[in-house]
């Protein structure tokens, strides 16, 4: 199993609206996006989060299909209006257990 973890730290800028829609645009994801197995986000509980609030993890059939995904045309349509807006941190890993 592959693993592609993410979170963000909005800008001031950013709308109640466009956080909401980034919800939904990275949930739209499921179903879409070849060898993208799930897709989990919510906001970050953690009080050790350093101002990243939202938060999200996806499981990959594999290293390829992460990176796949990366140029996949539905997730560069989200980083069009989503990069602006936020100040991001990502972390990828294999799962020793797989």
């Amino acid at each position: 199993m592959y693993f592609h973890i993410f979170g963000f730290r909005w800008k001031p800028e950013a709308t109640e609206a466009q956080k909401a829609r980034a919800t939904v645009d990275i949930q739209a994801f499921r179903g879409n996006i070849p060898g993208l197995q799930e897709v989990h986000v919510g906001q970050n509980q953690s009080t050790k989060g350093q101002g990243y609030t939202f938060i999200g993890v996806m499981r990959f059939t594999g290293k390829q299909a992460c990176d796949d995904y990366v140029q996949h045309p539905q997730h560069q349509a989200l980083l069009v209006w989503l990069k602006p807006l936020i100040d991001p941190i990502e972390l990828d890993f294999l799962a020793l257990d797989s």
